[in-house]
């Protein structure tokens, strides 16, 4: 297992600590790991599950090839089927990634299979998550599989929806007080006792070479090429820094010869990143107000890696946009009449799409969660 490495003050930790953040400064680690090149031509061959990217992906240990003895793909066996998800157009220039498929409904599930493989070879007394709840049903449905003891720390107003699928996983589930961050620093509490495994998709960097398979299943898909723009919705930025990070990997490794442009979404109501972008801030100059969204799986305050949000943003030549609550309603009703019936959080980006200018080139935007997660926003 690779080790932790603290981008701040560069202080390391072995892969197989349950420390989950930098003992110096408190911040998220970052993850000594080197991706190798993943060969194009050998994915037909492949697990179908995002395993298949077995040599870009930290606790993988072969290359992911199917056929042989039971035993013998060299993937681990953890896994519920979760990544390639199909590619649909919306316009001529415009197309969605249906990560709603995925197996608990949302693509939580890219990093949290990670997390639960590097859970069940730590082998703790339990694992708690915190979330707003797609991320928690994802770490929920995971331990399940491995067989892991899970509780999962929500904030009250949880969807009722996804309340009831964590508990169908056989999580126990803890209705914190207050608002998401009020659940965050109740999490990162008992994270410090001993023997306790956070399965954090903010401050485990595994959660993020998860996500980063997000744009492999779009360069595989693709033929070996990346869309002109990603548009992708921020809160924690879990997904937007996972496809920095396959960007950087894919470039660096020769095998797409540009970076795409990431846009960035966010909520109105709570856009506290968009602030300091259009600012020219490197970092959050203090917390947003928790404010109320429909947008609820983005609705961060205080995102730990901010920093690395905003440098990621300005890097590929993107920018952040931002949607008002009517933009997130219409959007959602307007994918469920072309047929596909998300939540609000997964609207976000389509709303942003059709509110501005298109951007030259191909563009592809995530349908990350269900509408059966949270129903129809009202309006």
């Amino acid at each position: 297992m690779s080790d932790y490495v603290c981008p701040r003050c560069r202080t390391r930790a072995p892969g197989t600590a349950l420390t989950w953040c930098c003992p110096g400064c408190r911040g998220p680690w970052d993850l000594a790991h080197t991706a190798a090149p993943v060969p194009l031509a050998s994915l037909p061959y492949r697990v179908n599950s995002l395993w298949r990217y077995a040599e870009a992906l930290p606790l993988a240990t072969g290359n992911g090839a199917t056929g042989g003895p039971t035993g013998t793909t060299g993937v681990p066996a953890l896994s519920l089927g979760e990544g390639r998800t199909p590619l649909i157009p919306l316009t001529d220039t415009v197309s969605a990634k249906l990560d709603f498929l995925m197996p608990t409904s949302s693509f939580k599930d890219r990093g949290a299979v990670m997390l639960a493989e590097l859970a069940r070879r730590l082998d703790p007394r339990r694992v708690i998550a915190d979330s707003s709840g797609n991320a928690g049903t994802a770490v929920a449905a995971y331990c399940a599989r491995a067989g892991l003891d899970c509780a999962v720390l929500v904030p009250e107003g949880t969807s009722p929806k996804k309340l009831e699928q964590i508990r169908a996983h056989g999580a126990r589930t803890v209705v914190v007080p207050g608002d998401r961050e009020a659940t965050a620093r109740a999490a990162r509490a008992a994270a410090d006792e001993p023997g306790v495994f956070y399965a954090s998709h903010v401050y485990n960097p595994h959660f993020l070479h998860g996500t980063k398979t997000y744009v492999y299943e779009l360069w595989e898909d693709l033929g070996g090429r990346l869309p002109d723009t990603l548009v992708l919705p921020v809160g924690n930025g879990t997904l937007l820094l996972g496809a920095a990070l396959a960007v950087e990997e894919l470039y660096g490794h020769g095998l797409v010869d540009r970076r795409p442009a990431l846009v960035a979404v966010q909520a109105e109501a709570v856009s506290p990143l968009a602030a300091a972008f259009h600012a020219g801030a490197d970092d959050l100059p203090a917390p947003a107000a928790a404010r109320p969204t429909l947008a609820e799986g983005i609705a961060i305050p205080n995102p730990p890696r901010a920093a690395r949000i905003l440098r990621a943003v300005r890097a590929s030549g993107g920018t952040f946009l931002t949607v008002p609550e009517d933009g997130i309603r219409a959007a959602q009703l307007d994918l469920a009449r072309r047929g596909l019936y998300v939540e609000p959080t997964a609207a976000v980006c389509w709303a942003a799409v059709r509110a501005t200018p298109p951007r030259p080139g191909t563009t592809v935007v995530p349908l990350c969660g269900a509408g059966a997660k949270t129903g129809l926003a009202a309006a």
